[in-house]
């Protein structure tokens, strides 16, 4: 088992340098130290999208996490499944009037359940992330979409930056890693 110590180092490290060691193709199991909560479960999601079965144990103050690559299944051709990404990266829609684009982007999110094709994933970044915490006036249409099958990003450094990391009410903290990575994977991108 091939076991890497990223203590002391915060996101995305710990996830960059796992993807570094999976670049070999015969790694079928890894360890992984980290000592923050924040790294312990980004490394978790990113070794799961790589199709590894994940556990994690407390040792001496850090968290193990351990992963066995599962056999790769190989979907049908004729399967296709649509990503659609929605990237979020401020509070209004637009340029101009802020009562507006306010009112452009409640419009935006209620709409966005409305779809024929659900969004796999919406990704919030900078101001934009002020609308997954606590006084929102958006939680409700958000949890509507989550409640639906998409997944809610908010940028970690983002509410950090804010201060309302504590105040998240809908989806879950990420990274860079993690953001770059869903647009790599999506099949379509809209931003309002």
């Amino acid at each position: 088992m091939k076991t890497i110590d990223c203590s002391g180092k915060t996101c995305p490290l710990p996830v960059i340098e796992t993807k570094n060691v999976l670049e070999d193709k015969d790694i079928g199991e890894i360890a992984i130290l980290v000592d923050n909560p924040i790294s312990c479960e980004n490394v978790m999601r990113f070794l799961e999208s790589q199709s590894f079965t994940v556990t994690v144990m407390e040792e001496r103050g850090k968290q193990r996490i351990e992963g066995t690559k599962n056999p790769i299944v190989t979907e049908s051709p004729t399967s296709s499944t649509k990503k659609i990404l929605v990237f979020i990266d401020g509070e209004t829609v637009g340029r101009g009037s802020e009562e507006l684009g306010a009112i452009l982007m409640r419009s935006f999110l209620l709409t966005l359940r409305e779809l024929n094709s659900q969004p796999w994933r919406i990704i919030f970044i900078n101001s934009g992330v002020k609308l997954t915490v606590d006084g929102s006036p958006y939680i409700d249409a958000l949890n509507s979409l989550v409640t639906s099958g998409s997944d809610i990003l908010s940028c970690g450094t983002c509410l950090d930056y804010y201060r309302v990391k504590d105040k998240l009410m809908v989806g879950r903290v990420s990274n860079m890693f993690e953001i770059e990575s869903s647009f790599l994977e999506a099949t379509n991108v809209i931003k309002p």
